[in-house]
């Protein structure tokens, strides 16, 4: 049920996307990373970096692409560094496949220089933002709102949520199956309260629309369900509600870094924090939790 049809995004309209040269190598490409396992965020996103750089680098074909090319590319952008390593991350996976492909006879993303990980830098919604949200919002959004904020789900595990197939229940109470990043899946506890509310389904948010109670919980045109970006689209929205003019936006991604910053403060386990939010090492869990900042604050405060 899960599974997309290959190449299909592609499909939809990537002559109109990219130059002609780069529609099969580009094909082929997505392939090979369907074939090895990676989600479909993960997917789009290499996919979609290798579109800009045939558009922008070397629209006769990736073979015509110098590593000088790709370096003036990048060195010209401005960009994040976490979109700078994510562009090269890219082209480094793009250049591997390419060369034992025999698409490409010489690795033009060599040439990229190495880009260190940016500093951490949490930003975990504050209640203002988030209860301001959850006044304002729909039903249908105040329970994605929930899911974020309450389990610390991605926009893209809260779009898949099948009601029938991840919903569990025995004498501990509740427990959701997420379909997280690179096809992991993990099994979470959920609050009885918010278990009862994904347990009603679809008609539970949404009544009178005629979506059975057992399918997506939330429906849409994206294989059944919602797309993660019309999901964090919908919640992005709610969380300005309360924004003071000229804040920079909150997206749902940051109810995902309240959720780690109020579970470890809780718990003083980071460990266990790494686990409920899916993550293969405490570095990166620590890029989500502000919980050290909270510290120097309570420790200014005490001594004013």
């Amino acid at each position: 049920m899960r599974a997309r049809v290959p190449a299909k995004r592609l499909n939809r309209g990537m002559k109109i996307q990219v130059p002609p040269s780069w529609c099969e190598p580009l094909q082929l490409f997505e392939l090979h990373l369907r074939a090895a396992g990676l989600s479909e965020n993960t997917i789009e996103r290499r996919v979609g970096d290798m579109e800009q750089i045939a558009r922008e680098v070397g629209p006769d074909g990736p073979i015509t692409i110098t590593g000088d090319a790709l370096v003036h590319w990048m060195g010209n952008q401005v960009w994040a560094t976490e979109t700078r390593r994510g562009r090269r991350n890219s082209a480094r996976s793009f250049w591997r496949w390419a060369l034992a492909a025999g698409v490409c006879t010489e690795d033009a993303s060599a040439a990229l220089p190495k880009i260190a990980a940016a500093k951490p830098r949490p930003r975990p919604a504050p209640d203002r933002i988030y209860r301001g949200a959850l006044q304002s919002a729909t039903k249908r959004v105040r329970l994605m709102l929930r899911l974020a904020a309450e389990l610390g789900l991605r926009r893209a595990e809260i779009a898949v949520i099948h009601v029938g197939n991840d919903l569990l229940e025995d004498d501990e109470g509740f427990s959701l199956v997420v379909h997280g990043k690179g096809g992991k899946v993990a099994t979470m506890p959920v609050p009885d309260d918010l278990g009862r509310e994904i347990a009603a389904g679809a008609p539970g948010h949404s009544p009178g629309e005629g979506n059975p109670r057992h399918s997506w919980l939330f429906p849409g045109a994206e294989d059944g369900h919602l797309s993660p970006r019309w999901v964090g689209r919908l919640c992005s929205t709610a969380l300005q509600a309360s924004a003071f003019d000229g804040e920079a936006p909150w997206t749902v991604h940051k109810l995902r870094h309240r959720f780690g910053t109020r579970a470890l403060k809780a718990t003083h386990d980071i460990l266990a924090v790494r686990d409920a939010m899916r993550h293969s090492s405490v570095a990166t869990t620590q890029v989500y939790c502000a919980v050290e900042r909270d510290a120097v604050r309570e420790a200014v405060n005490a001594a004013a």
